[in-house]
């Protein structure tokens, strides 16, 4: 048995009112894939940044290589052969490959030098990438090989991964993997944070799981199924999504010929979208990011106008309403990006639970606001949807950032829409958390609401779509019956090989 690599010994970080880490212990070896598990708020992100040098412990101490180990910032923790890829990718989509690999690196050589460099490990790593390409045109897979091989120029001897695989096609996943695989051979040790359990049993070694801050054990993956690990890390048992027969009623969202310039320069435009969704069924869109999401999102909400017909509400035009009309209607929405979209960061949860609840519940009369009945309903909402946070008053940015997801989704299905539209519903969400979340929405539909779902969770799509769907480059391809497709033809419609085939229906 070789040594271990890093060794952790009782790490402990406390911020007001909450301890993050509370006194975590365990080692990662040479060569080893570590998962890194733990339910939204236990503590994860927190330990990954001491260990990255972004934060400092209050105790305990670590060694990597056999020394000790504090880095007092990021750059300490390259020097020392430690390199992260983020969830969020610190890409300048302006500039091309090779600038965003020398904005990352501490001493970058000349550009052509480099260029080569990029060409070089990006090919023996299965992960080609031409350093001339402007960022902006690349898609969310080749962005993410941008951020790996800019790490893998520092030669690290640890790698951290944060959710990875969350912006990939199956067939993108398996790249990936190949990648890792290489680089475990190569005595390379990953460190891999996922809620993605499948994938955790498919590649990783040994898993820790963490709970409220404290490691609560160590297991070996493949011999646990995805749920004994999900139960780990909640510390109970939790109910798996059910789905109840549904009836389905009439067409309550229609899109016909939707066509939307993106609003940014490197974005997708919606080329002649054409679906409907039916009261009581769930509809999912697949794709990879940038294909199209924010844009079809943005046209549904009414942030962005669109040709009066192109968007119906139980047969009625609603193309040119903003966001309130649509939403006095019934067509609620809640978009991707949590923090400074669906939230206002800074506000409280009554706050934000007013901003877009006020009419539907009813929390303003005469133009004075309903203050009580307004904590009553984010109160609801932090109890249905068991949001750890210790009350309405606390602002968003303090929870974490499954619990503010949570609060978001739970905001909006409390308010009863006719039409409710979803992008990335669980997205850095724990396992206990995405159960809860899908089966609200697939009550929701049956209590007869139309649900359009937008994910790049191909899992989440599978267990609670009737129909499917998915964009790419801004096109529909066929929506077909959930049940029919397998894992193969859903990469392929996501990849563009089934896209230009518009759907009608």
């Amino acid at each position: 048995m070789s040594p271990p690599l890093l060794t952790i010994e009782g790490l402990t970080k406390a911020y007001p009112g909450v301890v993050a880490n509370d006194d975590v212990s365990f080692d990662i070896k040479p060569g080893e894939v570590h998962a890194l598990l733990g339910e939204n708020g236990a503590g994860k992100s927190t330990l990954v940044k001491m260990i990255y040098g972004l934060v400092r412990p209050d105790s305990g101490r670590m060694t990597l290589h056999g020394r000790a180990y504090a880095p007092a910032n990021p750059s300490d923790a390259r020097a020392g052969g430690v390199a992260m890829v983020f969830q969020h990718f610190s890409l300048f989509d302006a500039l091309d490959v090779a600038e965003n690999v020398a904005l990352g690196m501490e001493n970058p050589p000349r550009m052509h030098d480099l260029a080569a460099r990029i060409r070089e490990v990006s090919e023996t790593y299965g992960l080609p990438l031409d350093p001339a390409r402007t960022l902006g045109e690349l898609s969310a897979g080749e962005r993410q090989r941008v951020e790996i091989v800019r790490c893998l120029l520092q030669d690290p001897r640890l790698l951290i991964m944060d959710e990875p695989t969350s912006v990939l096609t199956p067939q993108e996943v398996e790249i990936l993997f190949e990648t890792l695989r290489k680089l475990t051979r190569e005595g390379v040790a990953i460190l891999y944070i996922s809620h993605k359990l499948e994938e955790i049993r498919a590649l990783c070694d040994r898993a820790t799981i963490l709970r409220l801050g404290r490691n609560v054990g160590t297991c070996i993956p493949r011999d646990a199924s995805a749920r004994e690990m999900a139960e780990m890390m909640v510390g109970s048992a939790f109910a798996a999504p059910e789905r109840a027969a549904r009836e389905t009623g009439d067409a309550a969202l229609e899109l016909t010929g939707l066509s939307l310039r993106s609003p940014n320069a490197f974005g997708a435009s919606l080329k002649e979208i054409t679906l409907a969704v039916r009261r009581g069924e769930i509809l999912g869109i697949g794709g990879v990011a940038g294909n199209g999401q924010d844009e079809l999102l943005a046209a549904l909400s009414g942030e962005v106008r669109v040709a009066p017909g192109a968007v119906r509400l139980a047969g009625r035009p609603v193309g040119r309403l903003g966001p309130g009309a649509r939403r006095r209607l019934g067509l609620l929405t809640a978009p991707e990006e949590r923090l400074g979209h669906a939230a206002a960061p800074d506000m409280s949860l009554t706050e934000n639970a007013l901003l877009t609840g006020a009419e539907r519940e009813n929390l303003m009369r005469h133009g004075f606001l309903r203050w009580r009945r307004a904590e009553d309903f984010a109160r609801r909402i932090i109890e249905r949807f068991d949001v750890r946070t210790p009350g309405p008053q606390v602002a968003a940015r303090a929870l974490s950032g499954g619990n503010l997801q949570k609060f978001v989704i739970g905001r909006e299905v409390l308010q009863r829409p006719e039409v409710l539209v979803v992008n990335q519903p669980t997205w850095g969400v724990d396992a206990a958390a995405a159960a809860a979340i899908r089966q609200a929405l697939l009550d929701l539909a049956g209590s007869g609401t139309a649900v359009l779902c937008i994910s790049q969770d191909l899992d989440e799509l599978m267990e609670i779509s009737d129909r499917f769907g998915a964009l790419n480059e801004g096109r529909l391809s066929a929506i077909r019956p959930a049940k029919e497709l397998n894992v193969e033809e859903i990469g392929l419609m996501m990849g563009g090989a089934h896209g230009m085939e518009v759907a009608h229906v």
